[in-house]
């Protein structure tokens, strides 16, 4: 009897703890759950393609054949071995995972454009760390056969102008085949890839075939995809919830750094009179009209290292037209919230559990107790 007393008795506290780890399980699960998985999927699905002006003013549904879905993103930036911390890796990389393939099951997009800066130190990397990268960035960004993924040349990929090499120019072609003023065609609509690093116009052997490549597809444009943005003198003019802070909207670029040259840029308007410029590189959203008829589209960074609100551009495309549509992902400081209140539950349910939390007028009464003692 006496046996039986000491095991009831002993088993006392293994059903507090099963208990308390019960409790904890219920509330942080689903936090991390919603956090990690579901809040992708609730974000992206109230997202839609958009609307051709044709089908809005006749009322009829494009074909399929006819219409191109498209998705923009730019500025993953996947951090290298010098400067990425590993839980900034991890935390960036899961998040850009989670949404781009979220997107990709939800949106079922038939191409995929990324416009540059796909990773941070590729202008330096080392052909291991270069490896390492690009595992990472398969693993991210990967995707059915059905699902076509174009990647533009960025700054952070190959350089700025005088750390650009061949070298390092290839072994990014070689990973993405991508050739530098390359023009590709899509459902009848052209679309062609600048390498806007080697736009210095200094006449480097890189810079002079680029030229001489954009001079040769100069008749066949309709779309061009590039990372630096044409020139402007600032971000003054953007709009918009993910533009540049209102504290450096009026901060001037610099040209061949921040955007184009003024010499560059209208080459590129001459040569080829676009119908839509999509860029990157700012990290920042911004639409400019060039020559009061061309629009420039500056697609902010998909990585939320750059961005609170990180977003990409979804684009229905036809050979006569085009719509757009901007798809934001969820922002940071609200996975931060839910988190911070997870956890003060947490806190609540653990004093609770142990008897450490006083209620109010407990608490209140301790005081008046202890006023009477004194």
């Amino acid at each position: 009897m006496a046996l039986l007393r000491f095991s009831i008795v002993n088993s006392l506290p293994w059903k507090k703890r099963g208990s308390l780890a019960l409790k904890l399980l219920c509330f942080t699960l689903p936090a991390f759950v919603f956090c990690e998985f579901l809040i992708y999927y609730m974000v992206i699905i109230q997202c839609n393609w958009p609307q051709l002006k044709a089908q809005a003013l006749h009322s009829s549904e494009q074909t399929s054949d006819s219409v191109l879905r498209a998705i923009f993103l730019s500025d993953p930036h996947l951090l290298g071995e010098i400067n990425g911390h590993w839980l900034d890796k991890l935390r960036r990389e899961w998040q850009m995972e989670r949404a781009f393939q979220t997107a990709l099951w939800l949106l079922q997009p038939e191409i995929v454009f990324i416009l540059g800066d796909i990773f941070d130190e590729g202008k330096w990397s080392s052909p291991q760390a270069w490896l390492e990268d690009v595992r990472r960035f398969q693993k991210i960004f990967r995707h059915p056969a059905h699902i076509e993924l174009i990647a533009v040349v960025g700054n952070h990929d190959i350089g700025f102008h005088y750390e650009m090499t061949t070298f390092k120019l290839d072994r990014f072609l070689k990973l993405f085949n991508f050739t530098s003023e390359k023009l590709i065609t899509r459902k009848g609509i052209n679309f062609v890839m600048v390498n806007s690093v080697a736009l210095e116009g200094d006449g480097c052997v890189i810079c002079k075939t680029a030229e001489a490549k954009l001079a040769e597809l100069s008749h066949k444009l309709n779309c061009s995809l590039k990372h630096y943005p044409l020139y402007r003198i600032s971000d003054s003019k953007c709009t918009g919830e993910d533009s540049v802070p209102l504290e450096k909207k009026n901060n001037l670029f610099i040209e061949k750094y921040d955007v184009l040259s003024q010499e560059a840029s209208q080459k590129l308007l001459w040569w080829f009179h676009p119908r839509l410029i999509l860029s990157g590189h700012t990290h920042s959203g911004c639409e400019v009209l060039h020559n009061a008829k061309v629009p420039e589209i500056s697609v902010p960074s998909f990585s939320w290292r750059n961005r609170n609100n990180p977003s990409f551009i979804m684009g229905s495309l036809t050979s006569t037209d085009f719509s757009l549509y901007k798809c934001f992902l969820p922002f940071e400081n609200t996975i931060i919230t839910i988190y911070c209140t997870a956890g003060a539950v947490l806190v609540v349910v653990i004093l609770a559990h142990f008897k450490l939390l006083i209620s109010p007028f407990r608490f209140v009464q301790h005081l008046i107790t202890k006023h009477k003692a004194v």
